[in-house]
């Protein structure tokens, strides 16, 4: 079967290959079939998604050819090849589906059964979670294993099509999997690729779009009444608005609802960031929340709030938590830019340390001047926290809060020598949505 794709503004036929086990060269049939599985599956988990929020997320029908030319325009406008890699979990295999932006799609099984792949992943979470495990790398053994069967039977096609950018689309149990903490036995897998994140093909936002300038709306707090306190807060804002980014920011009494709404409508905040907790917990939508200064605020409120106008480009979540191992908690948090309708949310898997976050998120912002994108914005502020590479320089402070305390609670001497290499630090971070 032959696909028209668009590269460097000129058509070129690419051959669509299926590898299935019948072997090879494919069979016309092999190919059709994998067509119709892929549609099958996009809008079975665009109706999952739309039944977890309530409403439809999307209206239009899945089109192979459509995909392959979107990645192959935007691996040209990013200068960056990039793939869609499907991931799904069944009762006795896993099933890999890639889709390369030079149109080529490839089909795996891959003979684990479900309940040991979970459990391996639920391992490697803990693994790394675990403040006791922080000074270990026996998380290594784990990451390789699902790295062999995630990555590694595709291995030869991503070389092959030269892929410098993998965009995960994970079925369930697997889609809060820190996947840039793989190991393939030499390295992370994040040091090989930049990474992304989307719930579907149908419900991801491939809009071409620019965060320069851009201005930041800052906002978070430090204290809560009924959470953990995060003291680190004052620094990150501080840091990166204006020190990195024009903008505004807001602490504690002016983190609530009503004054994030005023203060868009009175700025055109392209990036909002969000600096408290944010928990997505098990069961329906409205369990899970966002907890501002005054109030927590569910999942369905916040996508009935206006995200649109004017529209916000990049939400940044920076100490996110989400339920381990449960289904309705992964669709919150894999979801959450196509339900806010937001093109990219960059949010984290756990709740990272309160310092670990601060300098990952001043790196995150110092990145983002340069790089054609969020993704690899992150990218290149992972890989100088696992090199031991972050340039950290604390802002000056107001004379009302000064620097490294906040109310009695100190932050760590020497923060800016805070070792953050481990995987826990830098892995719970990822790009969700626009993967551009």
């Amino acid at each position: 079967m032959i696909f028209k794709v668009l590269q460097r503004s000129t058509l070129t036929l690419v051959t669509l290959m299926s590898l299935t086990s019948s072997g090879w060269p494919p069979r016309a049939d092999d190919t059709q079939a994998l067509i119709e599985r892929w549609q099958t599956l996009e809008n079975s988990w665009e109706e999952d998604y739309s039944e977890y929020f309530g409403r439809s997320l999307s209206d239009r029908p899945p089109v192979f050819e459509e995909m392959i030319e979107i990645l192959a325009q935007q691996s040209l406008a990013n200068r960056q090849t990039s793939a869609i890699l499907y991931a799904i979990p069944h009762d006795e295999e896993l099933e890999l589906i890639l889709a390369t932006s030079s149109g080529v799609a490839v089909q795996v099984r891959v003979p684990v059964t479900q309940q040991e792949l979970l459990a391996q992943a639920r391992e490697f979470e803990h693994e790394l979670i675990n403040p006791r495990r922080r000074r270990s790398t026996a998380y290594k053994t784990v990451a390789q294993q699902l790295y062999d069967w995630l990555v590694a039977p595709l291995e030869e096609q991503l070389e092959a099509e030269g892929i410098e950018q993998i965009i995960f689309s994970l079925g369930e149990g697997l889609r809060t999997l820190p996947m840039a903490a793989l190991h393939d036995g030499e390295g992370f897998l994040i040091e090989r690729y930049s990474l992304g994140r989307i719930p579907g093909y149908l419900l991801m936002d491939a809009e071409p779009r620019s965060l320069q300038p851009a201005q930041v709306l800052a906002m978070g707090a430090s204290q809560f009444s009924d959470a953990a306190p995060l003291p680190a807060v004052p620094l990150e804002l501080a840091s990166i608005v204006p020190r990195l980014w024009q903008g505004n920011s807001f602490l504690n009494d002016g983190f609530t609802v009503a004054n994030l709404q005023h203060q868009r409508q009175q700025g055109n905040y392209s990036i909002v960031h969000l600096a408290t907790h944010a928990q997505f917990q098990p069961g329906d939508a409205d369990n899970s929340y966002l907890t501002f200064w005054d109030q927590r605020v569910s999942l369905n409120r916040l996508g009935e709030l206006d995200w649109t106008s004017p529209p916000v480009e990049l939400l940044v979540l920076s100490a996110c938590s989400t339920a381990r191992g449960d289904t309705q908690a992964e669709l919150g948090f894999a979801g959450l830019a196509v339900q806010l309708g937001i093109p990219t949310v960059l949010a984290s898997l756990w709740a990272v340390s309160d310092v670990g976050t601060l300098l990952l998120m001043t790196e995150f912002y110092e990145q983002l001047k340069t790089a054609p994108n969020p993704a690899v914005a992150l990218r290149r502020s992972q890989l100088a926290a696992l090199r031991g590479d972050l340039d950290f320089t604390p802002p000056p402070m107001s004379d009302n809060l000064p620097a490294g305390t906040l109310v009695g609670s100190p932050l760590p001497e020497n923060v800016e020598r805070f070792d953050v290499s481990h995987p826990y630090y830098w892995s719970a971070f990822t790009n969700i949505g626009n993967p551009w």
